[in-house]
């Protein structure tokens, strides 16, 4: 379980509450997240913070000029993007906009096996032998130095959209960051920047290149159809990328949200269909967890062509046929993932490899395409830094996932000389290597480690406590004003500690969900507790003996825990309910 930690920030909140027209409660949970209260307004009003302007982003303006003199000289201008859902929505952004222009415009997505991530020399002499005269990027090309000095050597110009931590060098303390020989290279993580939300995803910023485009020209496009779809698309990749969820990304997703729930776009709207969403709302969540590994599992199993068809499809049933094929192959993804999860956990106990404080895990036989996945499941069970490597051909690769104590690149570019070619985030990753350089990887990433042991804990942040008398259909609609959630923007979690529970029922034919009778100072509450049910009634049993379990389900006995819930409306076949979340548990004493 999860060590809990009251966040106590000070404030008149009954005061903050009046002057806003909102609740106390509310009040103090938007100071936990760090909203100013000069700020408070525009995060509560319908649309959020605005986008910033385009200009700001790095050499926006060169890339303008470039763009705009190919099409001139009418040549052709090759989009190459990613294989994940924010490389597949930049590239389909990229190409509708460019298209809209006038400009002679096609695509190449990196296949994950044969090409690994990003644009590579292959693809630069493939465009050489096609007579591409332009090569815009998107969500890669920071690190594409040899790939860049290829192109210019075949009389190709090159434009970076990325938004991937730049490569740097490091003497004496000090870092001398080095850029791609290109045209232009817009990305908010350069040295130079001054846009105000350097941590946008690929999306956003190949939306705000053809936003300064149209700008530029003088077009028809803010509020437009073309810009609503492009917007969503946009949100989705800001979701789906884990991008943090302040300031004007929350604003992009709360708009795109309701763009998705009043008009989606035609590849959105039939992945909403094939999941069962079509006449209920979307929200993050459903956008992280449920439409999202849809549109990724392309890129894992199969081609990222396929969730970018989706998205290029001009009419329903194009559009449908798509989402269908892409529900199948997340389905699948599912399987071989819950295969490799047990496959490494077992490999942990059995070898030792948890008591490392980098896990490095060898899955030769795992898809290298879930190896992400694989790594975040097991970051979450162990509370470190891991990273999966499974074997590829003449090459090792893998993917990594972090704790927020721990600097995924930057430790990895302390190792660079064992990689074949890496890049990322301070949270993920993605690498490849020779296969003989594996042991050194675990030796030397775990030399290099400053991580100490109050690191490795996993903290839960209570927003405050509040009895559950509290937990009621106004509170709900009052939360409803934080959303939407996600990634630096948390549900509100509520603490109580001595909650009598009097009753315990399954639901569900699983039984992977069980509702709890709870009592709290005189106010009854039904309490849901997803996921850890198996684990509650064995410590119950531990605990009280076989008879007290029994009994609870009898709807006799009393126990007593201390929980940290969250309380939101529950949305079923268009009826709306009030539900009050275990999301942990300690048994009182």
């Amino acid at each position: 379980m999860a060590e809990w930690t009251l966040i106590r920030k000070g404030g008149d909140y009954v005061e903050t509450g009046k002057k806003y027209g909102i609740s106390p409660v509310i009040a103090r949970l938007l100071k936990n997240r760090g909203v100013e209260e000069e700020l408070i307004p525009e995060f509560l009003s319908e649309e959020g913070t605005p986008l910033s302007d385009p200009a700001f982003l790095p050499d926006m303006d060169k890339a303008y000029r470039v763009i705009k003199a190919s099409i001139e000289k009418k040549e052709k201008i090759r989009v190459i993007g990613d294989y994940d859902i924010d490389g597949v929505c930049s590239t389909a952004i990229l190409l509708k906009g460019l298209k809209h222009i006038g400009a002679l415009a096609d695509h190449t997505i990196p296949h994950r096996i044969i090409d690994g991530y990003g644009m590579n020399p292959g693809m630069v002499e493939d465009a050489g032998r096609a007579g591409i005269g332009l090569i815009v990027t998107c969500d890669n090309g920071i690190a594409a130095m040899e790939e860049c000095a290829l192109a210019r050597k075949l009389g190709i110009e090159v434009v970076v959209t990325d938004h991937h931590e730049v490569r740097y060098e490091e003497t004496e303390g000090k870092r001398s960051y080095i850029l791609p020989d290109a045209a232009a290279v817009v990305d908010p993580k350069r040295e130079d920047n001054r846009y105000p939300y350097p941590g946008i995803c690929g999306a956003l910023v190949a939306y705000q290149l053809i936003r300064y485009i149209m700008q530029r020209e003088d077009a028809d496009f803010e509020g437009s159809a073309l810009d609503r779809e492009m917007q969503q698309l946009a949100a989705f990749a800001t979701v789906g990328d884990i991008m943090e969820l302040s300031g004007e990304n929350r604003g992009l997703v709360k708009r795109g949200l309701k763009l998705m729930c009043e008009e989606p776009c035609r590849g959105i709207a039939a992945l909403k269909k094939v999941a069962g969403l079509e006449e209920g709302e979307v929200n993050a969540f459903h956008l992280g967890f449920v439409l999202g590994p849809m549109v990724n599992a392309g890129g894992r199993l199969d081609s990222a062509d396929r969730a970018l068809d989706l998205f290029l499809s001009e009419d329903e049933i194009s559009a449908m046929k798509k989402a269908e094929e892409l529900k199948a192959l997340n389905e699948s993804r599912k399987s071989m993932t819950e295969k490799a999860v047990e496959e490494a956990e077992a490999m942990m106990e059995s070898e030792g490899l948890k008591n490392d404080r980098v896990l490095v895990v060898y899955l030769p036989d795992c898809h290298e395409s879930i190896a992400g996945i694989v790594a975040g499941r097991l970051r979450e069970k162990y509370i470190k830094p891991v990273l999966v490597v499974t074997d590829s051909r003449e090459e090792l690769k893998g993917s990594a996932r972090s704790i927020p104590a721990y600097h995924m690149f930057d430790a990895m570019l302390e190792v660079e000389d064992i990689f074949i070619k890496f890049g990322g985030h301070s949270q993920a990753a993605g690498f490849s290597l020779p296969k003989d350089k594996l042991g050194e990887l675990r030796t030397r990433l775990n030399a290099n480690c400053r991580l100490e042991d109050g690191d490795f804990k996993e903290v839960m942040k209570v927003d405050m406590e509040l009895p559950l008398a509290y937990a009621d259909a106004s509170l709900a609609d009052a939360l409803e004003l934080l959303e939407p959630y996600g990634e630096g923007n948390d549900k509100a979690l509520f603490g109580r500690m001595g909650v009598e529970i009097k009753g315990i029922k399954n639901i569900g034919a699983s039984g992977k969900v069980i509702k709890l009778d709870a009592l709290d100072q005189g106010s009854s509450a039904e309490l849901t507790m997803f996921g850890m049910n198996k684990l509650f009634k064995e410590e119950l049993v531990n605990r009280y003996g076989e008879a007290k379990l029994n009994a609870l389900y009898a709807g006799r006995g009393v126990i007593r825990i201390n929980i940290v819930y969250s309380v939101a409306w529950n949305v079923y076949n268009g009826i709306r309910r009030l539900q009050i979340v275990v999301e942990d548990y300690k048994w009182a004493e």
